[in-house]
């Protein structure tokens, strides 16, 4: 399964008076297009509303941001957001988990053993549209993050995931997959899977950088994008092969 929780920008009606926030200013922290990235796996859940509204990869004590430096430093709303807009925002929170958890214990009665692929995206010209990009020393095209799961136990797994897509060559060259060097996977998503499945469920952090569009005004490079959606797809039956192996 592949999961794109952040790829959603809708907004409820009532929170669009509270936004001190632009659009623009929100579509830069989402992670536009990776439900088009994950969209030819088999299962899929993609999240439409933006993280703005509700954050399903955070903790329910921090899924709605209140205070800048939980959302780099933005100032998110004009005035403080009434208690009845963040406790409906909250449930979204608690029923995305409720539905997520039955789900994945469907599966995991029908098959024994799963794993998800948990897509996002990340800036890398942080400083503005003409300032030099991230060193890539410290951002590689593909981040793995792993650390709330049992390495050992899924290692085959990762490991087999990670040299599929780096013999991959995206706009002339070979994708740069590396682990736990931009992000490390602690979001709650993976947390609550490991946590609730930690014998039959790996969930994987998938992070790419924002190679594919350009993260001030939104525009994707179609070209790219479509290798990398290709790249992913080819990864379903691989991944159902390393996880046969270790049964």
């Amino acid at each position: 399964m592949a999961t794109a929780i952040h790829d959603g920008h809708i907004v409820r009606p009532d929170l669009v008076e509270h936004y001190a926030l632009s659009p623009e200013g929100r579509l830069r922290e989402e992670d536009p297009y990776t439900g088009f990235i994950i969209s030819d796996i088999t299962n899929q859940v993609i999240f439409h509303r933006s993280r703005f509204e509700i954050d399903l990869n955070r903790s329910r004590d921090g899924a709605v941001y209140v205070r800048p430096e939980q959302a780099w430093g933005l100032k998110v709303w004009s005035t403080p957001l009434p208690p009845e807009c963040e406790e409906t925002s909250l449930a979204i929170h608690d029923d995305y988990y409720e539905a997520l958890g039955a789900l994945l214990q469907g599966i995991e009665r029908r098959h024994s053993r799963f794993v998800v692929l948990d897509a996002h995206s990340y800036n890398h010209r942080r400083g503005g549209p003409d300032d030099p990009p991230t060193d890539p020393s410290e951002a590689p095209d593909i981040n793995i993050g792993t650390s709330s799961m049992d390495r050992s136990r899924w290692a085959h797994v990762i490991d087999g995931l990670m040299e599929h897509f780096s013999g991959y060559e995206i706009g002339g060259r070979t994708v740069d997959v590396r682990e736990n060097i931009a992000f490390q996977g602690k979001g709650e998503q993976t947390r609550f899977i490991h946590e609730f499945f930690p014998e039959t469920g790996c969930a994987i952090a998938v992070e790419f950088k924002k190679i594919f569009m350009d993260e001030w005004t939104g525009v994707p490079e179609i070209d790219v994008l479509n290798q990398i959606r290709s790249m992913v797809a080819s990864a379903e039956p691989v991944l159902e092969r390393l996880l046969g192996r270790g049964q």
